[in-house]
């Protein structure tokens, strides 16, 4: 089995430039994940592990391979070789380079009678994590992405999803693709914005819905309100006039799925 001490090794300084740059992960079609929760995850969701690197005295090679796959290429690394590589705080000693989906929509396979969150340009990897999570514990039937502004492998994404951005069927689009795949599908799609709207619990998604959350500076788009089925709207009840567009997503969402029996 192999083994890396040094951080200046070729591969090591590879890894690095996966961790910090979306180009370097475009141009491999590789990333890293960094745990084993998200590694088990990832596995389920159907990714490819590529290579293995574990913390000598932290794991087993057989733990690794159980984790991994039986097929996955093992690196033992030292402690000051992990540090370079780790992204977490925590430390659990195992880090895997898997291989990137394409995530394209017209691979996207939304079932009957679907539930979809769909985020316009969400910036901050942090929302979006969040709302894959909600979107993992409410079983949504898709997400979908239109206009992304930010690498779904970002390492902040993988991490704020806790996994999530795994377990989840994604899909990413401009936003005018994703509003003709919608309507391809004959799927409402509610957006939430203040605009011309009616309260969020006041419609009825228990048929095929879109669920559309925009950026918190700029909500939504025009094509998006062109596009609406109803525009929905929080109603604010506070000193402020609107919420953490995570936070939001989660409220629709929920509303949702209480209406169709959870």
């Amino acid at each position: 089995m192999k083994q890396i001490t040094s951080p200046q090794n070729p591969l090591i300084k590879h890894l690095v430039q996966l961790q910090e740059k979306a180009k370097a992960r475009r141009q491999s079609g590789t990333f890293l994940i960094e745990g084993q929760r998200e590694i088990e995850l990832a596995r389920k969701g159907g990714y490819e592990i590529e290579t293995a690197l574990f913390m000598e005295g932290m794991l087993t090679e057989n733990e690794v391979k159980t984790l991994a796959g039986r097929q996955t290429e093992l690196i033992e690394i030292s402690r000051e070789v992990y540090q370079k590589l780790a992204y977490r705080d925590t430390t659990e000693g195992i880090i895997a380079v898997a291989k990137t989906k394409s995530l394209r929509l017209e691979d996207l396979e939304p079932g009957d009678n679907p539930l979809i969150l769909v985020m316009e340009a969400t910036e901050k990897p942090g929302n979006i994590g969040a709302m894959l999570r909600t979107a993992d514990a409410a079983n949504l039937d898709a997400v979908i992405i239109a206009n992304p502004k930010s690498d779904l492998y970002n390492p902040n994404i993988v991490r704020s999803s806790v996994g999530c951005l795994f377990t989840n069927n994604i899909a990413v689009g401009t936003t005018e693709e994703v509003i003709a795949f919608l309507k391809s599908k004959n799927i409402n799609i509610y957006c939430a914005t203040l605009q011309d709207s009616a309260q969020y619990h006041t419609q009825d998604y228990t048929e095929a819905s879109a669920l559309v959350v925009g950026t918190e500076a700029t909500g939504l788009t025009d094509e998006w309100r062109a596009a609406s089925t109803k525009n929905i709207i929080i109603p604010m009840q506070g000193a402020i006039d609107s919420m953490n567009v995570s936070v939001a997503a989660a409220i629709l969402i929920f509303e949702a799925k209480r209406q169709r029996g959870f």
